[in-house]
């Protein structure tokens, strides 16, 4: 029965409080219509609660959260729904509109939240969701300031709601509230607006550039069980429970797990007859994919073969094991072979896919184990290891789903991680059309045909300068970065390069840990004398976006580390020490007129590593700061090689063998590693009775560093010790999606421009050539394209 009173009864001034029930006697001034007694003072209408069936329910349900939303509601999940609905919107839960109000915004939040495809009723977060979305519910209606569906919409705009403030339920928002439908996906930190008048506002693309501190990055942990990523609520700390240690290498092996299980080689199919193998070995006919077996599964199975996925760890003893989330065994890589051969490197640390044959303790061959059998989860035995790779990567397109070209606006059917929001910039399929409009509006306007008698195209502005490590105490290297500048200088004022990328470390030495050597003091002189050089060019530092990444040897952490190696990330320069580079650049823009819709240009101090984002998720650039390359070659396995010098009888069987198998490796990655066009020419066919040409070996060694990092989707692969990680943060050192493009400055690597499995990876090395005594050198990336290196005499 609906208790509302008559419209005509809400205009009349109620009743004072103390005649709250009006009397019949005619003294009284008794109404010719009275009021209902439990209406009369009610400050809202009221509900009468009913109990709602579920199966009643479930046809809206299905329509708001499976249809709109591509969510599915469990059946703890729809009781919930039912409950809450009945006793909030009564009998007008269905001819009001009232519960389809309610489930629209109940569905949305849970994508804010990143709950995951499955709605489950024993959540947490559904519960969260409902009890913040019943403290702002008045006869049936979601009113008050938390309400969260934007003012556009027609089921709940009422009048008087201009000034209400529409913010997701239980989420503060990052920046100025948002009126899109799509801040559940990270716009509002974007501050992506829906109306044209804002697109057409912002010509410059640097407004859609940004910096993302590895600090401020979202933290998301892998679920198994809703095979879902789910963003960390809890406050990180740098020193938390011993227990964060453990989720930081179960995180780890979950997301390299479940990437594995979406590679075509470990997939069953019941259609093709024969599958080829990542891994050159025999198998029976009846085998027809890939299987991980967990460690534990091991016991009582002697001399079987088997695949283990696991850590690469180091015993007590000495000997190297491999560890999963089920146990550790020994392993024995005396005949061990890396597939494919010498193509990344093996270190304890890395996740690593090992194949071959389990040996029980009896009859284990060489030196046994001693008492750590048992010991912390470790097996008896030894696993003999025949094959050794790492796991196979997978491009960005697979982990977002996106199946159109130049990721269009197709998607794979369930297919990928497009709805997360990886870097808080917005998902792949909540802004990523848009996006691509408009770098196709702002970035990729058609220059037209150049002729004989026309003048060559101007440089274009989508470019990203990247230069390596800029040592601030060496005086060439401030003269090989004014000549750097000088040449940016001089283009038209439209090409400037959208982005400069400076990386440490800046100063050669720990300066900050050496004493009466200056300290601190001496530290900053040198940033002046950067701020100095930066002054003299002022139309880029009104127009470009300067990144400055730091280095091992930069302050504050360097005074405690004295140049060894620091924890990852670690956070940006002190202000204190910039603040004259700051000034130079407040002071540029002071001086520029800058047009409504034009970024002044800024200077960014950020940490290492860090992201950069241009336009939302279309394109990433991880800068990393890091001499990787001699951390791998010192701590990694010596495998066995295969036998390359045999006899000449062999050679022709060898050469032979070789071109079967790279025409092999290139069936299965078509596109798994291309070299810039300037890196190093392709090597001539091998002549009749003659071995292969070799690769050059910076560009062997280029391809090695980049498939080792890539196929491990992490920019740490080395043990606590070797490589401190902080574990609260570790989720920012994660390649997963990949990058788009990455810059990797390590000055013990060959300077290079590779790409693999879709993603650019390219190294400056340092600014200062070395052994070219006068030449300095950088590397010029145009997005969405390639990188190429540049050099310049001094």
């Amino acid at each position: 029965m609906d208790q509302t009173p008559a419209p005509i009864f809400r205009k009349q001034q109620r009743p004072p409080p103390s005649s709250a029930i009006p009397s019949s006697s005619p003294a009284f001034g008794t109404p010719a219509h009275p009021l209902r007694p439990f209406n009369v003072d009610a400050p809202k209408a009221a509900i009468l609660p009913i109990i709602l069936p579920p199966a009643t329910l479930r046809p809206l349900a299905f329509r708001t959260f499976t249809k709109k939303h591509s969510l599915t509601l469990t059946s703890s999940a729809l009781q919930e729904l039912a409950s809450f609905i009945g006793r909030h919107c009564g009998s007008g839960w269905r001819e009001e509109g009232l519960a389809e109000r309610v489930l629209e915004e109940v569905a949305r939040s849970w994508k804010n939240r990143n709950g995951g495809v499955m709605v489950d009723g024993t959540s947490k977060e559904l519960q969260d969701i409902l009890k913040t979305l019943e403290g702002n519910m008045s006869g049936g209606k979601i009113t008050g300031p938390n309400r969260g569906l934007p003012r556009g919409d027609s089921m709940l705009t009422e009048p008087g709601d201009a000034d209400v403030t529409n913010t997701r339920l239980g989420i503060r928002p990052a920046g100025p509230p948002r009126e899109d439908s799509n801040t559940s996906f990270g716009m509002s930190g974007l501050g992506v607006h829906e109306a044209a008048e804002d697109e057409e506002a912002a010509n410059d693309p640097r407004a859609w550039l940004k910096v993302i501190d590895a600090h401020e990055q979202p933290r998301l942990i892998y679920n198994v069980s809703k095979k879902h990523f789910e963003r960390e609520t809890a406050k990180p700390s740098l020193l938390p429970p011993a227990s964060h240690k453990a989720t930081l290498f179960r995180n780890r092996y979950h997301v390299i797990h479940q990437r594995l299980l979406r590679n075509e080689a470990f997939q069953t199919s019941s259609v093709s007859t024969s599958r080829k193998r990542t891994f050159q070995r025999s198998l029976s006919s009846q085998q027809q994919s890939l299987k991980i077996t967990p460690i534990a599964n091991l016991l009582g199975r002697h001399g079987s073969n088997h695949m283990l996925l696991g850590q690469l760890t180091v015993l007590p003893t000495g000997d190297i094991a491999i560890s999963d989330l089920t146990g550790t065994i020994a392993l024995d890589l005396k005949q061990a072979v890396a597939i494919p051969e010498d193509s990344a490197w093996f270190c304890p640390g890395m996740l690593v896919l090992i194949d071959g044959v389990y040996e029980e303790e009896d009859e284990s061959s060489g030196k046994g184990l001693g008492g750590t059998s048992g010991v912390g989860g470790t097996l008896g035995g030894r696993f003999q290891g025949f094959f050794l790779g790492q796991p196979p990567c997978e491009k960005r397109k697979a982990t977002l789903g996106i199946s159109g070209l130049d990721g269009g606006q197709d998607q794979t059917i369930g297919g990928g991680f497009g709805w997360i929001d990886f870097l808080g910039v917005g998902s792949e399929r909540a802004v990523g059309t848009k996006m691509r409009r408009l770098e196709q509006r702002l970035l990729r306007e058609p220059h037209p045909p150049s002729t004989d008698e026309s003048p060559a195209p101007s440089p274009s502005r989508n470019r990203v300068i990247i230069l390596g490590e800029l040592n601030l105490d060496q005086p060439r290297a401030l003269q090989a970065l004014r000549k750097i500048l000088s040449v940016y200088a001089a283009e038209p004022e439209d090409s400037t390069p959208l982005t400069f990328v400076l990386a440490g470390n800046f100063t050669q030495h720990a300066v900050m840990a050496r004493g009466g050597s200056g300290g601190s003091i001496e530290y900053k002189e040198y940033f002046d004398a950067l701020a100095s050089t930066l002054s003299e060019f002022p139309t880029l530092l009104q127009a470009s976006t300067f990144v400055f990444v730091p280095g091992d040897n930069d302050g504050w952490v360097s005074a405690f580390t004295a140049g060894a190696s620091v924890p990852l990330p670690r956070k940006r320069v002190p202000d204190m020490f910039t603040s004259r580079v700051r000034r130079a650049f407040a002071a540029a823009n002071a001086e520029a007129n800058h047009p409504p819709g034009v970024v002044p240009g800024s200077a960014v101090w950020t940490s290492n590593p860090s992201r950069l984002s241009l336009f939302g998720p279309n394109h990433e650039l991880v800068l990393f700061r890091d001499d990787i390359s001699a951390r791998l070659r010192r701590t990694s396995i010596h495998l066995k090689r295969k036998a390359a010098e045999r006899d000449t009888e062999d050679t022709e069987n060898t050469t032979s063998e070789k071109q079967n198998s790279q025409e092999e490796h290139e069936t299965q990655h078509p596109d798994a590693m291309d070299l810039d066009a300037g890196a190093a020419p392709s090597p001539p066919a091998p002549l009749p009775n003659t071995t292969t040409t070799t690769t050059p070996h910076d560009v062997h060694a280029a391809r090695k560093l980049v498939k080792s990092i890539l196929d491990q989707g992490y920019l740490s692969p080395f043990r606590q010790a070797v490589r401190p990680v902080h574990w609260d943060y570790a989720p920012a050192l994660h390649l997963y999606p990949l990058p788009t493009a990455m810059a990797l400055v390590d000055t013990t690597a060959p300077a290079f421009c590779v790409t693999y499995e879709g993603c650019h990876v390219m190294n400056p090395g340092s600014v200062l050539v070395p052994g070219r005594r006068g030449v300095g050198r950088w590397v010029e990336y145009e997005i969405g394209q390639q990188g190429r290196l540049r050099e310049c005499t001094l």
